[in-house]
Formats: C-alpha cells, structure tokens, sequence
C-alpha cells in the first residue's frame, strides 16, 4: 500500500473508534434505582430543589444516575437570587422540598425508604 492510502485508513480508524467511544461515554449507565425514580414521578412525587442548595445535592446523590429520571422542579433563578414563579405559586419556602400526590409535603433530605413509604413505590432488594 502507498503512504497516503496507510495514512488515510489509519486516521479512518480512529475516528470509528473515537466515535464509538464518544457514544459509549455519553450513555449513562442504567441504575438499579432508574425504575425507582421513573415511579416516584408516576405516582405524583415532585421534587423541588435549588441548584445552590447543599441537601438537594445529596438528595439527588443518593439516586445516583437515576437523579435524570426524579420529577424535580428547579426553583432558582439562573443568578441564584430569586425564585421560579412556578415554586412562588407553590409557596415553596424552603428546599429540598418533595410534595407528594396527596397533597402532604416533607421538606429536607428524605430517605429512599421515606420516599418508598410516601409513594408507594417499591425500592430494590440491596437498598
């Protein structure tokens, strides 16, 4: 083969395998908690949280990768000095704070059992 031909399927190579795993890399694992999550918004559960708030953060922690399937509700303006009106319409006053379908609120960091207890949703075997 010429130089130029070798050169040419070389860079071919790894732009297929740069590209591959690009894609592998952007995937987001499943979790054990993904079906957890996706049922926690199914049965009404809306979490509302603040980029800036400390315990949203652990709350989302605790769902790992499942945190993308939680119904939550951003109430801070992008500055982090005023609130979403959607949450000043839910008078929401202080955060982590998850309504649930029934109307009850709890405010701070609730357990995954918690949750499991307020929704009805059912937590894997090992959580």
């Amino acid at each position: 083969m010429k130089p130029k031909t070798v050169v040419i399927l070389a860079l071919l190579l790894i732009i297929i395998v740069g590209g591959i795993a690009w894609i592998a890399m952007r995937e987001p694992a499943v979790s054990k908690l993904d079906g957890f999550a996706q049922c926690l918004k199914d049965k009404g559960a809306i979490f509302y949280g603040a980029f800036w708030c400390p315990h949203c953060q652990d709350q989302k922690k605790l769902f790992g990768t499942a945190k993308r399937f939680l119904p939550y509700v951003e109430c801070s303006t992008p500055n982090g000095n005023g609130q979403q009106q959607i949450c000043a319409d839910k008078k929401i006053e202080g955060y982590p704070l998850w309504e649930f379908a029934d109307g009850t609120r709890e405010s701070g960091l609730l357990s995954l059992v918690r949750l499991a207890e307020k929704t009805g949703c059912a937590l894997p075997a090992d959580n």
